[in-house]
């Protein structure tokens, strides 16, 4: 067994050098290692501070250790962190009551991670096809779109088009169909009488915070509605105030039968998430048809009523409405400066560089060395999606860092 140093390194390659050796290689970090964080801060073992403008990717929508959601987790860590579902708790229906009136929906499935989430709509949108609906056993179909990213588990990476999620995992699990992102048509096209559900992201994020048409939403709910088929809105990423509104479906007016939610549900303290939607879609499930130990515990909970109430004063969406109206006028002054594109609403930007330009890691890493944590995806996007508690200069700050790297 290795024996470690147990005192404190300040050398960021020791740390380095432990996740190299002992954790599985699933990520590609930047070479920071954090040791304390504040607001859209952290500060590395070094003592150096860095502005954080990818907060967990949207885990973290309120910073870093928001002092009303870390005493919601200290004064339910002296009552009572878990009982599984096997019995009744305090905090559960609270919980659940709350996350239905901000969302304006009727009920709640809580889970933890936001993969569960998407996962347990699935499992929902196929039962409710079968017992509702009357699609005949094992073939109910669910639709999404290119692009898509809801998770990594075997069956969401079965409807996946990226090789780097997918290759050497199959066999995959039947039963989905994928068309273009923001083609009404093409999404007409692919509706059977065996369509269970559409699954969509409101705002595609790991595509690189791509925004559809519009129209293409509203178009999304009138075919769900005429054939009889869920609506299923992915809010992993972009709900719970991220793009100035509670909900990024409701820039647009549109409501979905189910939505997902997770990633800020637990305020960057714990893993929460949950489905959210009809009663008489999530109606269909009955004890023992679907679980989680760990889903809607006394602890999950309470900081999931915290964040609840940051949300319902309407004061975060605001936020993120005025300061992501002045991120995106700063961004948009670099196309054609090492820009090509900039995408996204409220306090969440996709920058498309340049063909040519250096690579999204490389960027990312000049920006680290200036004191910017951001982090690229699919290579030549740079996403921009700091806590909705920044100041109006640090977004400054971190642009113009961008414009002086590019």
């Amino acid at each position: 067994m290795a024996v470690l140093d147990e005192t404190v390194s300040t050398d960021p390659a020791y740390y380095l050098d432990l996740d190299d050796t002992w954790c599985a290689h699933n990520y590609h970090p930047l070479p920071v290692v954090v040791a304390t964080a504040e607001g859209a801060s952290v500060t590395d073992v070094t003592g150096k501070k860095y502005l954080d403008m990818l907060s967990g990717y949207s885990a973290l929508n309120f910073g870093h250790r928001h002092p009303d959601l870390i005493a919601a987790t200290i004064e339910q860590l002296g009552r009572v962190t878990l009982t599984s579902r096997a019995f009744h708790h305090d905090q559960l229906g609270l919980f659940c009551a709350e996350l239905a009136a901000l969302t304006n929906t009727e009920m709640v499935l809580p889970m933890n991670s936001g993969a569960e989430a998407v996962e347990s709509a699935i499992k929902v949108a196929r039962k409710w096809a079968y017992q509702v609906k009357g699609v005949p056993e094992n073939r109910a179909q669910i639709i999404t779109a290119g692009g898509n990213f809801h998770g990594r588990t075997i069956s969401i990476v079965s409807f996946s088009d990226d090789d780097v999620a997918t290759a050497g995992y199959g066999p995959y699990t039947p039963g989905f169909l994928s068309v273009k992102y923001g083609d009404a048509e093409a999404l007409a096209a692919a509706i059977t009488p065996d369509t269970a559900a559409i699954l969509l992201e409101p705002i595609q994020g790991e595509a690189g915070v791509v925004v559809p048409p519009a129209g293409y939403l509203a178009e999304v709910r009138r075919l769900c509605t005429e054939n009889n088929v869920l609506f299923i809105a992915d809010e992993i990423q972009s709900g719970l105030g991220r793009t100035g509104k509670t909900l990024a479906l409701d820039h647009e007016g549109v409501t979905a039968d189910l939505y997902t939610l997770g990633k800020a549900l637990g305020g960057g303290i714990l893993p929460v998430s949950a489905v959210v939607g009809r009663r008489d879609v999530l109606g269909v499930l009955k004890p023992g048809t679907h679980g989680s130990t760990f889903g809607g515990n006394p602890l999950s909970a309470a900081v999931g009523r915290a964040v609840i109430k940051l949300l319902s004063t309407g004061e975060m969406q605001a936020r993120a409405t005025e300061l992501g109206e002045h991120l995106h006028t700063k961004l948009n002054a670099l196309i054609g400066h090492g820009v090509a594109e900039v995408r996204g609403r409220g306090l969440w930007a996709g920058v498309q560089l340049s063909p040519g330009e250096r690579t999204g890691r490389q960027i990312s890493e000049a920006l680290a060395e200036r004191g910017i944590l951001i982090k690229e995806t699919h290579e030549s996007t740079l996403r921009f999606a700091p806590a909705l508690v920044i100041t109006r200069e640090e977004i400054d700050y971190a642009v113009d860092s961008l414009a002086s790297v590019l």
